[in-house]
């Protein structure tokens, strides 16, 4: 039914009813949401304070606990992107003049820059190449010269298809007094996470990948350590809506009005959170690596390179280089245009020389890496 709408200069727009194509998104995410997931966001809303609701949020603490495999009382989702939950991170932990290490092997690392910056932090950075990782070595090195208040890493660099190795790196910051703070977007649900095991202080991801649900609702936690750093701040938190000095009392048992939550996001959130737990979370992370390896070696068997040494790889997001002679960039629209497959190119350094193919939550099965290859098969066979 096309409907007709006035505009500012009184004419009017010829619109027909929301017509959106199915596509199977195997780019950086967003993922394809489970069905239940799907339903879950159907089912008619409530408000933010009614009891029912309040329950639910109870249920997505406890279950987020469970994912990250953490028992810190302050963990909620952020009503935002993953990106609005780093902020939350950014926001709470950083006063101005606090030195922060951040470690820059890819696009993300270099927003975590952007961001401790614009809150006044004294920020020091180390690198190495977009593909690889920091050694125990390198961070204590570099932890001894700058003696941080902060420590911050991508666990899983959504850019290049990296995996940070977290163990260990914990004592280090210890050592010095410095918290650690982990970017888990890609990684949670879908990787191998022990956040106290860990002594990781603050973390962030989002619900769009690992977990399988639609963007907008942020996975964010803080330890007891990381709490005690918010409360002896000496200046507010500048940014008041991610202050979590007033969410944790929503979140928290005075349920104190703070903003209205997207309800039926967190519906959707819920869901996907309970699917993980019913698999059981270590299934989850074996799921996701088997499909990964099934993923690879396609790749290698239609002659590709893939960009990460295979122990560093990251089971959710796979970059592979795009081969000689090939426009990726085309290569990667006619597979959306064409098949409705979706799949990401490169950010930055690695932008015309990678593609970056994610098999997270919902969508790592054996079906969709077939599909994958036979699609992509075709466009680099010829």
């Amino acid at each position: 039914m096309t409907q007709t709408l006035p505009t500012k200069n009184h004419q009017r727009l010829q619109l027909s009813a929301l017509n959106i194509p199915i596509r199977l998104l195997l780019g950086p995410g967003p993922s394809n949401a489970h069905p239940d997931v799907l339903k879950a966001m159907n089912t008619p809303s409530v408000g933010h304070l009614d009891p029912a609701f309040l329950t639910l949020m109870d249920e997505i603490q406890s279950l987020l606990r469970y994912v990250w495999q953490t028992e810190n009382p302050l963990t909620i989702a952020v009503s935002g992107t993953g990106s609005a939950a780093m902020e939350a991170t950014i926001a709470n932990a950083i006063e101005p003049g606090d030195v922060v290490l951040i470690g820059v092997a890819g696009y993300f690392g270099h927003r975590l820059v952007d961001m401790a910056g614009r809150y006044g932090a004294d920020v020091r950075i180390i690198t190495k190449p977009w593909g690889q990782i920091f050694s125990l070595e390198e961070l204590q090195s570099a932890i001894a010269t700058h003696h941080p208040t902060i420590v911050a890493l991508v666990h899983a660099e959504t850019s290049t298809g990296a995996r940070q190795p977290l163990e260990g790196v914990s004592e280090l910051c210890r050592q010095h007094g410095s918290l650690l703070l982990v970017d888990s977007v890609t990684s949670m649900g879908g990787v191998p996470l022990y956040l106290d095991e860990w002594g990781i202080d603050l973390a962030y991801s989002c619900s769009q990948k690992g977990l399988g649900c639609p963007p907008g609702a942020s996975p964010f936690t803080m330890s007891p350590r990381a709490i005690e750093k918010l409360l002896s701040r000496q200046t507010k938190v500048a940014n008041w809506y991610l202050d979590m000095n007033l969410l944790s009392k929503y979140w928290g048992k005075e349920r104190t009005y703070h903003h209205t939550a997207p309800i039926n996001l967190y519906y959707a959130l819920r869901e996907s959170l309970r699917l993980i737990a019913e698999e059981g979370i270590e299934n989850s992370w074996e799921r996701h690596q088997n499909n990964a390896e099934y993923l690879w070696q396609g790749l290698e068997d239609l002659g590709m390179t893939l960009h990460v040494e295979e122990q560093y790889r990251l089971p959710t997001l796979t970059t592979v280089r795009i081969p000689e002679g090939i426009d990726g960039k085309a290569v990667a629209r006619e597979l959306l245009l064409e098949e409705n497959v979706e799949i990401g190119g490169g950010l930055g350094e690695l932008g015309g020389k990678v593609w970056r193919i994610g098999l997270m939550g919902y969508n790592s099965r054996k079906e969709n890496v077939d599909k994958l290859l036979e699609v992509l098969g075709k466009k680099v066979k010829g």
